[in-house]
């Protein structure tokens, strides 16, 4: 997977980050939204995000969410809901806004298939064990897989970072 060393995820795209330090570079937890006024908000979004001067929102609740349904319930959530509502808010700010999740767990969570760039999705007990398709489901591994975001040169990876998701 190739390493993104740069502050473009702070601007556009789509962000899975569970890096505590890179958090308040994009925003605040006044300006974070939850996971249910992201999806009320689709179809609805406002001319300016609230974090990082109008370029950013940060969502919190996503692992929650996942976490809360079954494996197979949680596939067909992301694809049904959560796929839906990035695509609403990428076709609405085009190239000139972030979507950035905020996943505290993610570090442990998000799993990186190294041979194939294929993301999963831990789940956690009494689902420990299983995968969610995470990347196959919201962006299809088509040839368009994300990149390992990093705060400094040979750090660890903070997340996730895709330009567009298709």
């Amino acid at each position: 997977m190739k390493t993104l060393l740069d502050t473009v995820w702070q601007r556009r795209g789509t962000t899975w980050l569970w890096d505590e330090a890179a958090l308040p570079t994009v925003s605040t937890a006044a300006q974070a939204w939850s996971l249910r006024r992201l999806l009320r908000t689709v179809g609805q979004w406002p001319d300016e995000l609230p974090g990082n001067d109008g370029q950013a929102v940060v969502v919190a609740g996503l692992d929650t969410a996942l976490d809360a349904l079954l494996p197979a319930d949680a596939e067909a959530w992301l694809t049904d809901v959560l796929k839906p509502a990035v695509l609403s808010f990428q076709q609405h700010f085009g190239g000139g806004g972030a979507l950035v999740f905020w996943l505290p767990t993610g570090r442990g969570r998000m799993k990186v298939n190294a041979a194939s760039d294929a993301v999963s999705w831990a789940c956690p007990p009494p689902h420990q064990g299983q995968l969610l398709a995470f990347g196959r489901i919201l962006w299809g591994e088509g040839g368009e897989y994300p990149q390992e975001l990093v705060l400094q040169a040979g750090g660890k990876p903070a997340g996730l970072y895709h330009g567009r998701i298709t």
